[in-house]
């Protein structure tokens, strides 16, 4: 198929399905932090869901690419059965590992010697990870589910799943802080955990008769070469420790934030800032799938996929510049997010640095989507690498150096982190392309 049979029609189609997922994912921080900001002690519940959520994610990190590794390997039903039993070992050992957390000694040495949290934190936090345990491996299940949905070009009932996830955790939010006495530290974890259940059981559900029709062909026509675990470890390894490395960065950033000026402050605000920067940097996450399974085996596509990615970076970036600098910020973190007037005006000043984030998300999802597509996965290990060693010394510079805010300091380091990746990864990039 040549850039002309794959117009920009035919990937903007392709690509509503997974935007339209992600950005009502986007919507479930907001809803789940105005849900807390509106319970008994909000300052200390929003900070306590946001170490709960920033251990989750990173306990979560190693099977996060699971999705992508789906969309570009599973062929048939010989590579899907090799993957699937990949994901699923992986599933197992993420969960162990927040069960291990969730131990009293364990957790106590994380909260409290490592992160560094105020009395009044820990204990809403440790309920809220207990809450938390089905996380990791639900996540992992459904993403690998949702990869080959995407792979076989059926984006419009991954968007089906999402809204079964929404409408869950909503419910289930709704009546826990309802008829139940849960803080809301705890509230929110909850209704997470029922949300990803729901959604992964759907996803389930929907490819069912896809792996019928797979499971037919290959009992018909066998693989020429089957899938080896062995190559799907080299393969999938760099994305895992990716993922380890970027989503490493928020328990990190919690650390520093811990122990910087004005702490519970930072540590409240910051996942309600974090959830308003998502909804626009979801556009950027939701194009990496969309750009590996329609880039072509030979990249014969990719003049249509960087024109589609320009007009949507053009687009995303004007959106958050809108908003963010406009009286309508204010009234999202106070009237919307719940967040008190201090709060709120806290807000402000963070939020409008991370004023490159969304475009810039979105350029390194392009990125990766073509390393990924041409199997050349250890650069974006580094890439991430490189961006984590900026933010954590931006980190110690701006919060031990100069003492700045701990979330103004935060914001400074994300911003810096990306830029140094998406401008290393521009190298590999082009050599490959010189390569192909």
């Amino acid at each position: 198929m040549s850039d002309r049979e794959l117009s920009l029609k035919t990937i903007f189609l392709f690509w509503l399905p997974l935007a339209s997922t992600w950005l009502m994912m986007a919507a479930e921080g907001p809803f789940l932090a105005a849900v807390i900001a509106r319970l008994a002690e909000p300052k200390f519940n929003l900070a306590a869901y946001g170490v709960a959520f920033s251990l989750g994610i990173f306990i979560e990190a190693p099977i996060i690419m699971i999705m992508s590794a789906s969309t570009a390997l599973v062929k048939d039903w010989s590579s899907y059965l090799r993957l699937r039993n990949f994901t699923n070992f992986l599933n197992a050992v993420l969960t162990f590992l927040i069960l291990l957390v969730c131990l009293p000694p364990v957790f106590q040495v994380v909260a409290v010697r490592l992160i560094g949290l105020p009395a009044e934190v820990v204990r809403l936090t440790q309920q809220a990870v207990i809450f938390l345990i089905p996380w990791p491996g639900v996540i992992g299940y459904r993403r690998f589910y949702q990869g080959v949905l995407i792979r076989y070009r059926l984006t419009r009932r991954v968007a089906y799943g999402t809204v079964i996830r929404l409408t869950t955790m909503a419910t289930t939010a709704f009546l826990v802080s309802r008829f139940t006495g849960l803080p809301g530290a705890s509230v929110g974890a909850l209704s997470l955990s029922a949300g990803v259940t729901a959604e992964a059981a759907a996803s389930r559900l929907m490819v069912h008769s896809l792996l019928r029709r797979l499971k037919a062909e290959g009992e018909s026509i066998p693989a020429a070469a089957p899938l080896s675990y062995r190559y799907i470890t080299r393969f999938y390894y760099p994305l895992a420790l990716t993922s380890v490395l970027a989503l490493g960065v928020q328990p990190l950033v919690t650390f520093f934030l811990g122990h910087s000026r004005m702490p519970i402050e930072s540590l409240a605000v910051g996942p309600v800032i974090n959830s308003f920067v998502f909804i626009f940097r979801s556009i950027g996450l939701s194009f990496q799938e969309v750009a590996i399974a329609l880039l072509g085996e030979k990249n014969e596509h990719l003049g249509q996929i960087r024109k589609f990615a320009l007009i949507l970076g053009g687009g995303v970036q004007l959106a958050f510049l809108l908003v963010a600098f406009s009286p309508f910020a204010y009234v999202w973190f106070h009237d919307i997010s719940g967040l008190s007037i201090e709060l709120a005006r806290f807000s402000l000043l963070p939020t409008r640095i991370l004023v490159l984030i969304p475009p810039l998300t979105l350029l390194l999802s392009f990125q990766r989507a073509y390393l990924v597509n041409n199997q050349r996965t250890k650069p974006i290990t580094t890439a991430t690498l490189l961006e984590v060693g900026a933010i954590v010394l931006v980190l110690l510079v701006t919060l031990r150096g100069f003492d700045l805010v701990g979330i103004v300091g935060a914001a400074l380091a994300l911003m810096i982190g990306r830029v140094l990746a998406v401008t290393y990864l521009a190298v590999p990039v082009r050599v490959v392309r010189s390569l192909r």
